[in-house]
């Protein structure tokens, strides 16, 4: 189904990335394997650096956290200095093996596959129609953001070593966890604040229709993507439904 930006008064699209402009294959069968693969040496080789150190106290906090909910990580004393390499590669391992958000997680695995943009053993991974929508956006001058659960870095690599070249000048900002979870309404709300529009002048494109929700519920317009290998979505009729970016127009 067409969205025509114009008619519903659309100043910025904020778009997540799995699903939606990358293939959740790409994430699941590339970026994931090799950050687990890296995880052991990337850890020896960085350890005691000050961004490992901000992930140990950030993955010290989630410990704790999935403890309080009666879960059973690896053994971890959060309330004791004397954490390893061992102990972070266990409980990354532990979170990996769930697929959890985990921001400390996203932060580690970003760094990990940085060094994988940056030797060009990973380049990053969008539909073919999304770098001449995201050109054909910013010519008309509706702004483009990213929202994901990937760390910003890892956003920005991707995007920056596409088959379609450098993609982020045509990106005006991203956004990750940091400004809070995907599927609650405040999150959006910081993130319209941030990009200087009001609600219902942004729309947000996703895979996932819980985010969906979220964003409604925020003021902002919401279409969900459907794209080959994404998992069927409950809801799903209550939302605008699109197949490629070429139907945003």
């Amino acid at each position: 189904m067409s969205v025509r930006v114009a008619e519903r008064g659309i100043r910025a699209i904020l778009l997540d990335i799995e699903g939606t402009t990358t293939s959740i294959a790409y994430v699941y069968e590339e970026l994931f394997p090799f950050a687990r693969a890296h995880l052991g040496a990337y850890l020896a080789d960085r350890w005691g650096t000050p961004a490992l150190d901000d992930i140990v106290r950030r993955l010290a906090i989630e410990h704790e956290a999935d403890r309080a909910r009666g879960e059973d990580p690896p053994p971890w004393r959060t309330d004791s200095g004397d954490v390893t390499p061992a102990t972070i590669d266990a409980y990354a391992r532990w979170l990996m093996d769930r697929d959890r958000k985990a921001p400390g997680l996203k932060l580690l695995q970003g760094l990990i596959t940085d060094r994988g943009y940056e030797d060009g053993a990973l380049h990053g991974h969008v539909y073919p129609d999304v770098a001449p929508a995201l050109r054909r956006w910013r010519a008309t001058g509706i702004d483009v953001a990213i929202y994901s659960s990937g760390s910003e870095l890892a956003q920005r690599r991707l995007f920056a070593s596409t088959s379609d070249g450098d993609l982020t000048p045509l990106i005006v900002a991203f956004f990750d966890t940091a400004v809070g979870a995907k599927r609650e309404a405040a999150s959006y709300h910081r993130i319209a604040d941030a990009l200087n529009h009001q609600p219902a002048e942004i729309l947000f494109i996703s895979d996932v229709t819980a985010e969906l929700a979220a964003a409604t519920e925020a003021g902002l317009q919401s279409v969900l993507s459907i794209r080959a290998g994404n998992a069927p979505q409950p809801g799903a009729d209550n939302f605008t439904m699109i197949r490629s970016f070429d139907e945003v127009a």
